[in-house]
């Protein structure tokens, strides 16, 4: 068996000011020659998986270069083109082939290709020819166009959010590739589009009775694989949305079926995925209010896993304020204040002013007096599905009750280690806010008495209607325009 994999992706939010260039992914998870660690980059998993197997089985197997980009605007032409083109080389070189195993993600936008992992996928499909498998593992945060799942024989997304069954669902799709590759199986897909765009928590109900239930069908009645594509909800395309994608062993009658079931709850559910999250003052009145602490503050409209800056400055603002005395906020991007307070040295004291600097959904900059608590160079902290995830830089803050994490690599918050490490102390802190939507849950959750998501103003923020639509369709659930 001759089998090929590599990884290109990100997730594009079209409303970011920040553009995604080459030097985005050389920074965040790029490898030319494969994943060096397979720790650093969690969208690889494809690539770990087939390593497994085909140790196992004695395949011959070619590892293409890996790319991932931190989610942020639209992907430069000359970014995408270059990357894409490394890719079909790599493949072209290692021909014939019997499968082809990608790394995706399934939102990348790019400049002239709405749709570019589906442009991605039809290229590899011209190249490979009809009888080669093709797999992809995509986020559920995708824009699952018929592009896609037309030139891929197996799609297999992620069905947690946070993503922490990575390397399970890549395993997966190694199989399914492996048993059609020798006509044990023939994958038909079945999508049902729910036309809404909607965020789905896994950690609580509803969306966590319907995750289990659709995994205890899969491997009954020729059911292959359930996924569901949340849907990436800050990509302005005409594809957005929530969709339902079976895949049975040639039951397309069956598939449909289910995939419409399936939709169909979703649509009846959609109210309740999406409660409405409080504003800055009422989140942290509700916060101090509570008797348990650390309470959880999730500034999830300027995470920088769903394209923003990741250097807003209202909670921060907030909280200086009412001059909180027991609070702890982060990752704040801002590569010059880490800078300066790195000159200054540990221990030091002076004036600096704080974030704000990529645009209005950034805020306005925070003028403080702040002490300098601690300095590390090419921190990391515990990533997605046991990965770890780069902070570049950092330097602890504290300005009056209010330590802040400052870094120099943007990403957001996943692992209670971006604080504790150090030494902050979450146990005795009142108020944790992290910039993160969703997977600063996983690690989060367990140590939290409470954990608010708050509406604070962003380009990830969840007032859909009321973001600059252009291409995706006016009857859109919230949208309706």
């Amino acid at each position: 068996m001759r089998v090929f994999s590599a990884t290109l992706g990100t997730e594009t939010n079209t409303f970011s000011p920040l553009p995604t260039g080459l030097a985005a992914f050389q920074q965040h998870g790029y490898d030319p020659t494969g994943v060096a660690d397979e720790a650093l980059n969690p969208f690889a998993m494809p690539m770990r998986a087939m390593r497994e197997r085909g140790r196992q089985l004695g395949w011959t197997m070619f590892e293409g270069k890996v790319a991932f980009a931190m989610p942020a605007g639209i992907t430069t032409r000359q970014a995408y083109e270059f990357l894409r083109d490394q890719m079909l080389e790599d493949i072209r070189a290692a021909l014939p082939l019997d499968i082809v195993l990608l790394g995706l993600h399934g939102a990348m936008v790019a400049d002239g290709y709405d749709d570019a992992e589906g442009d991605l996928l039809a290229r590899v499909r011209a190249l490979v020819g009809p009888d080669t498998v093709i797999g992809a593992e995509l986020d559920p945060h995708c824009h699952l166009t018929s592009v896609k799942c037309d030139y891929a024989d197996l799609l297999v997304l992620f069905k947690e959010y946070p993503h922490t069954d990575m390397l399970e669902r890549a395993r997966e799709l190694v199989e399914l590739c492996v048993a059609t590759a020798q006509r044990g199986v023939r994958p038909v897909k079945s999508v049902f589009d729910c036309r809404m765009i909607n965020i789905f928590h896994t950690t609580r109900e509803p969306m966590r009775g319907i995750v289990d239930r659709i995994q205890a069908l899969e491997g009954h009645d020729g059911v292959l694989s359930i996924s569901i594509a949340h849907g990436f909800p800050f990509g302005d395309v005409a594809d957005i949305g929530t969709r339902v994608l079976v895949i049975t062993d040639d039951r397309r009658a069956d598939g449909d079926k289910l995939a419409a079931q399936i939709g169909a709850e979703l649509i009846a559910l959609r109210e309740r995925f999406m409660p409405a999250y409080p504003g800055c003052e009422e989140a942290i009145d509700e916060a101090l209010a509570h008797s348990g602490q650390p309470v959880v503050l999730a500034d999830s409209a300027d995470n920088p896993g769903a394209g923003s800056a990741g250097d807003s400055t209202f909670l921060l603002r907030s909280l200086l304020n009412r001059q909180t005395s027991s609070a702890v906020l982060g990752p704040l991007w801002d590569p010059v204040a880490v800078s300066i307070a790195f000159e200054a040295g540990e221990g030091a004291r002076l004036r600096l002013r704080i974030g704000g600097k990529c645009g209005v959904t950034s805020g306005d900059p925070v003028d403080a007096e702040v002490e300098v608590l601690r300095l590390a160079r090419d921190a990391s902290q515990d990533g997605l599905s046991g990965t770890r995830a780069p902070l570049g830089d950092v330097a602890l803050v504290r300005i009056g009750g209010v330590q802040v994490v400052l870094n120099t690599t943007r990403t957001q918050a996943f692992g209670t280690d971006l604080f504790t490490q150090f030494g902050v102390d979450l146990a005795s802190t009142k108020l944790v806010v992290v910039k993160s939507s969703q997977h600063f849950h996983a690690k989060f959750g367990p140590i939290a008495s409470k954990v608010i998501y708050v509406n604070t103003p962003g380009t990830a923020t969840t007032d859909f209607a009321n973001l600059p639509w252009h291409k995706a369709p006016a009857d859109l659930w919230p949208l309706a325009r």
